[in-house]
């Protein structure tokens, strides 16, 4: 491949990250709900896995993992207090406890990380992971989600 071909892959792949950047820093609460709601829909596909609902699926399961680990990687910074307001059920707890909610998504980030190679292990190994990757989202609800 040409050196300007690679420039320009790289040049566009900067663009992309520097843009979603911005749109995550002007509407964080739609983007943090957009991560909640692909967590969701993976923590939906894993759940019929573990129920034997689904056959296991290595990918899904990859799939979820990462997800997860993406959210866990950016969800913290979704919250300036330009965001206390709004379409949110964020708690007031996030930012009068803000070192708690950060110790929770690094919880979750070392829940998911630690338990990515038993859950991709088969059936068995997931349920495990599961049961750990899935207290932590519960847990952080409860503290820091108004409920519906």
């Amino acid at each position: 491949m040409k050196l300007s071909t690679w420039l320009a892959t790289g040049l566009v792949a900067t663009v992309a990250l520097a843009t979603t950047a911005v749109v995550a820093q002007q509407d964080p609460i739609a983007t943090r709900k957009d991560l909640m709601k692909a967590n969701g829909r993976n923590a939906g596909v894993i759940v019929k896995m573990v129920k034997g609902e689904e056959a296991y699926d290595p990918a899904k399961v990859k799939a979820a993992f990462d997800q997860w680990d993406e959210t866990a990687s950016k969800f913290g910074a979704l919250f300036p207090d330009s965001s206390k307001e709004g379409d949110t059920r964020a708690l007031p707890a996030v930012w009068t406890e803000r070192a708690k909610f950060d110790a929770a998504i690094a919880k979750f980030k070392k829940d998911v990380d630690d338990n990515r190679a038993k859950a991709m292990s088969g059936a068995d190994g997931l349920k495990v992971a599961l049961g750990a990757v899935g207290k932590n989202c519960g847990d952080c609800h409860e503290a820091f989600r108004k409920p519906q």
